[in-house]
C-alpha cells in the first residue's frame, strides 16, 4: 500500500489518482529516514537535497487496483502493517490539510525482466506524485511480484483493517 495526500505541486494541492497503471520511478526528493519504520531505514542511501542521477533505473510497474480514504488517526494504527511510514509521520500527514483524506492505494507490483535504465531529464524532478516519462519501456514479459491469491489475502488483509467509514 503506497499512502499519499498531495502537496504544493499537486494541481489544486490535492492529490489525485491519475493513471491506473504507472511505473514505480525512485525519487530523491525529501528523503528524511526518521520517517520511516526501523527496518526500512537502511534501504535508503541518503543525497545531497536537490541531486539527481544522470540516469534511472526502472525495474517495475503497478496497477492501482484500488484506494482507501483515511480520515481517522485510529485506522492509521490499524493500516500500520501495510506501508513503510512510522506511526509519528502518518499521524502528522493525516492532520496537514486535515479536510483531505489520506490515500491508501493498493498497487499490483509487477517486475520487467530486465530493468531499463532511461536519462534523467529536469521534468522528472521536484515534489510531485506523477511524472510522464518520455522513453518509451514496454509492459511484455513482467511477472506479478505477488501471485494473484497472495495479493488477494493482502488487499483483504487491508480492507479488514479498515473502516467501512472510510473506504471508497
Amino acid at each position: 500500500m503506497l499512502l499519499r495526500k498531495g502537496g504544493i505541486r499537486e494541481t489544486g494541492g490535492k492529490f489525485r489518482v491519475e493513471h491506473e497503471t504507472v511505473w514505480l520511478y525512485p525519487t530523491y526528493e525529501h528523503q528524511q529516514l526518521e520517517l520511516l519504520k526501523p527496518n526500512y531505514m537502511a534501504q535508503v542511501q541518503p543525497v545531497e537535497s536537490g541531486w539527481h542521477p544522470s540516469q534511472v533505473r526502472i525495474g517495475s510497474w503497478a496497477k492501482i487496483t484500488d484506494s482507501v480514504q483515511i480520515m481517522q488517526a485510529d485506522a492509521i494504527a490499524r493500516l500500520l502493517p501495510f506501508h513503510i511510514w512510522n506511526m509519528q509521520f502518518v499521524t502528522e500527514r493525516l492532520k496537514w490539510k486535515p479536510t483531505q483524506p489520506l490515500q491508501g492505494l493498493f498497487l499490483r507490483v509487477y517486475t520487467l525482466p530486465e530493468p531499463q535504465i532511461i536519462p534523467y531529464i529536469e521534468s522528472y524532478g521536484s515534489c510531485k506524485s506523477w511524472i510522464d516519462l518520455q522513453a518509451a519501456i514496454a509492459l511484455d514479459e513482467a511477472y506479478p511480484v505477488l501471485g494473484e491469491t497472495e495479493y488477494q489475502q493482502q488487499v483483504n488483509a487491508i480492507r479488514g483493517a479498515a473502516d467501512e467509514s472510510v473506504r471508497t
